[in-house]
């Protein structure tokens, strides 16, 4: 279980984003942040993943304090993340990162699972490069697939929809559900959009640093859906600002 205890954090200039954020992520439910802009979502999917530090609180994970452990010490502890905007890897080709990230070689046939689940076709992207020949959208594809590939306790992602046209978008939810439905992981998920939501467990409403609301979805989500559609989310996978 990972537990966030009373999370700080502030800008080097003295910015307060986060003030005193509590939240309990069940084992092997899917759970969703959202929030509107600016309300520290992608800043607790950096804490949570070890790229940020808290500047108070602390982070549990099965009751272990792992508040000052980094982003690699967290990765071999079973945390995974995914970019809202994923790092390109000249001279790698996909196949070599799927390879990395799993630590062991992959058949083509597992190679192929994997990238079919985020929208693309193995025999197209297997020997590419990740490079700027790549696109936003395929990189984001390709990273979601690594993290997908490393089958950890834990995964975050960072608005995983950004730049993913609808086709793929429609698979990737039908890949989040059927992981929420294996229950062998905690799916951290920051997210706007309405389809994405209305497969979470657990919905926690992110506003002001704060934690607005939190609890199951069939709780919370329709009271968003209410009283705050285009503020929080949006419906059909399009985002309303």
């Amino acid at each position: 279980m990972l537990e966030l205890q009373h999370i700080k954090w502030e800008t080097p200039s003295g910015e307060e984003i986060l003030k005193d954020v509590n939240i309990v992520f069940p084992d092997n439910k899917l759970v969703v942040i959202t929030g509107p802009n600016g309300g520290g979502k992608t800043t607790i999917a950096k804490i949570i993943s070890g790229i940020e530090k808290p500047t108070g609180g602390k982070i549990l994970l099965n009751g272990n304090d792992i508040t000052n452990k980094d982003i690699t010490e967290r990765a071999r502890m079973g945390i995974s993340f995914a970019f809202q905007q994923p790092i390109r890897f000249k001279g790698i080709t996909v196949k070599d990162l799927l390879s990395l990230a799993t630590e062991k070689p992959l058949s083509d046939g597992e190679l192929s699972v994997l990238l079919h689940k985020v929208g693309l076709c193995a025999k197209d992207y297997l020997d590419r490069e990740i490079n700027s020949a790549l696109s936003g959208g395929e990189i984001k594809r390709i990273e979601i697939a690594t993290v997908l590939a490393r089958n950890t306790p834990l995964a975050v992602f960072d608005e995983p929809e950004a730049g993913i046209d609808l086709w793929s978008f429609t698979n990737l939810i039908q890949t989040f559900t059927d992981l929420k439905n294996e229950k062998k992981a905690t799916l951290v998920i920051i997210s706007h959009q309405e389809r994405i939501l209305s497969i979470a467990d657990e919905v926690i409403v992110l506003s002001g640093g704060k934690v607005e609301k939190q609890g199951p979805a069939e709780e919370i989500l329709p009271d968003i859906l209410s009283n705050t559609r285009g503020k929080y989310c949006c419906p059909k996978g399009r985002e309303i600002n």
